[in-house]
């Protein structure tokens, strides 16, 4: 099932919700008669004459919270709001969008104020209106909290006093009569469209979030109807509007139900799994991930360096959105705090072809170092790029990496060294015979040890691995990543040849294994395959 967002997918912010004074009179209480003349001297009345009572039964109070709940059909309107946001953001197809007006949906639940959305309809929004029928002004609001996964975002509307919606507390079953209100297409008249529930749990995942089960059902719904209620003949709310299918006549919808739970924290100023992004999930044949469309100023995500037009690639060492979804992503925050806790990012910034590493609530992103720039002048320069990368194992599947589809020559053997078995490897090539008696043939060696760790360091291992007899040398340096640090060193010139060599050595924190890896460079799209081996290459596995 292909599904897809009807809010733009903008940084949209806010959702207000507007407020309805209702104004009761007061009956006549008078009954007798009306006096036909006028006496020069006053009358007394009998002491035994009583007050008739009033026939009708008096309006309840204005402070009477109760009294502004909507239990009608044709009351929604006045618990319904139209949410305009501007803001500017980086979409994947169309790039940046400056100062774009977008709009959403939402309803107030609460006389107090409290209203929901969507969190894509009020996420990184530079300001929001909210609007409601029968007001000529907009309203202020202040996001509460928000829900990237769940898709829910909750606000709080100036003043209070308001109409508000109740939850529909009956069994959600199919056949239901329901309607959804709102304001699609960012149209000031309020909307509203019948049908019923058609699918009691169906699959939340989509492009943009990640719901355990929402409903499905057939009242229409258009871009604009984000976040609106969707409700019961007497105006009970059950669902919140979030998504539409492609072209089939199929909406979905988040139950209060099931939104309960994350509803009462987002109320309490808390974000849930969330790190403050409007984004959406990107992917083709050659990379996927989370793009990033807008930042919420302050979130985890604006703290750690996380910038408009960005794209997630990893989480905690997880290739994200390899199905088209959030799926994954929200896997991850829902094991974790992404307001509290430490999660490992790389990022590519697609403006400036860069590749940054970091870390949610730790380490903000850096440019991670590229050989591809290093060495660019010293390989032979090509136009050609290898467009699709596979992860390969060892035999044991202890230990992969990520090398290009045009090395199919691959095997994963015993590491031996000076006759002993001390390890695992990997070797990938075109020719894996060219790769170890030629300077002509690019390829990889990647090997990993738990005996070695006892018997050599990173620079002891790096001393017996050498090319000097075939290479010039052009130094060592250290080396740091996510999961391991060493030292490498650089060969160029080799063979007589344009080849370079580039050698490795690192280990974990806790040194409980050493690991060499060996990738002879031949032409620029093999720098890019170098830097592809050293984001991916890791144990994943038990060692031998």
């Amino acid at each position: 099932m292909k599904i897809s967002r009807y809010a733009s997918l903008i940084v949209l912010a806010v959702l207000v919700v507007a407020a309805l004074s209702a104004c009761a009179g007061v009956p006549d209480a008078t009954t007798g008669a009306v006096a036909t003349s006028i006496v020069a001297e006053p009358t007394t009345a009998s002491p035994t004459d009583t007050p008739v009572p009033p026939t009708d039964a008096p309006s309840p109070p204005a402070d009477d919270a109760s009294a502004l709940a909507v239990t009608s059909l044709q009351d929604v309107r006045d618990a319904t709001i139209r949410i305009e946001a501007q803001g500017s953001f980086v979409d994947p197809e169309e790039g940046e969008q400056l100062n774009v007006p977008g709009s959403g949906s939402g309803f107030i639940i609460d006389p107090s104020g409290i209203a929901v959305t969507n969190n894509h309809v009020v996420t990184g929004a530079a300001f929001l209106e909210v609007w409601m029928a029968d007001h000529e002004k907009p309203l202020n609001a202040r996001i509460l909290g928000v829900s990237e996964c769940s898709d829910l975002a909750v606000i709080d509307l100036e003043g209070d006093g308001y109409r508000y919606l109740e939850w529909y507390d009956g069994p959600v079953r199919v056949g239901l009569d329901v309607y959804a209100a709102g304001y699609p297409l960012g149209d000031p008249e309020f909307t509203m469209t019948r049908g019923i529930i058609s699918k009691e749990r169906a699959d939340g995942d989509t492009d943009w979030a990640s719901v355990d089960s929402v409903i499905e059902h057939d009242a229409s719904l258009n871009p604009g109807n984000s976040g609106g209620p969707l409700v019961t003949e007497d105006g009970k709310v059950v669902a919140v509007n979030y998504a539409s299918g492609s072209g089939a006549g199929q909406f979905y919808a988040i139950t209060g139900q099931d939104a309960a739970n994350v509803l009462k924290r987002l109320e309490s100023d808390e974000d849930v799994n969330a790190i403050g992004i409007n984004g959406v999930a990107y992917w083709d044949q050659d990379v996927s991930g989370i793009w990033v469309n807008s930042v919420e100023s302050g979130s985890p995500a604006d703290k750690a360096g996380i910038e408009a037009g960005d794209l997630i690639l990893k989480m905690e060492g997880l290739v994200l959105a390899t199905d088209g979804t959030f799926d994954d992503y929200c896997q991850i925050l829902r094991t974790r705090d992404p307001q509290k806790d430490t999660l490992s990012l790389e990022v590519l910034r697609v403006a400036t072809s860069e590749y940054l590493s970091g870390q949610i609530n730790g380490r903000p992103l850096e440019v991670e170092f590229s050989f591809a720039d290093e060495l660019g002048d010293e390989v032979a320069d090509t136009t050609a790029v290898y467009d699709e990368y596979v992860t390969v194992y060892d035999d044991s599947e202890a230990i992969s990496i990520d090398a290009p589809s045009a090395w199919s020559d691959v095997e994963g053997l015993v590491w031996e060294r000076e006759g002993e078995d001390v390890g695992v490897t990997i070797v990938a090539s075109s020719d894996i015979d060219g790769f170890y008696e030629t300077w002509d043939t690019p390829g990889v060696f990647f090997g990993a040890s738990r005996t070695l760790v006892d018997s050599m360091d990173e620079t002891t291992l790096l001393d017996a691995s050498m090319f000097n007899e075939s290479c010039t040398y052009d130094g060592r340096d250290s080396y740091e990543d996510e999961l391991y640090t060493g030292f490498y060193d650089v060969f160029v010139d080799c063979g007589g040849t344009a080849t370079s060599m580039i050698n490795l050595v690192a280990t974990p924190d806790d040194r409980s294994f050493i690991m060499l890896l060996q990738v002879q460079v031949v032409s620029d799209e093999d720098l890019d395959a170098l830097d592809h081996i050293l984001r991916s290459f890791q144990v994943v596995g038990e060692l031998p």
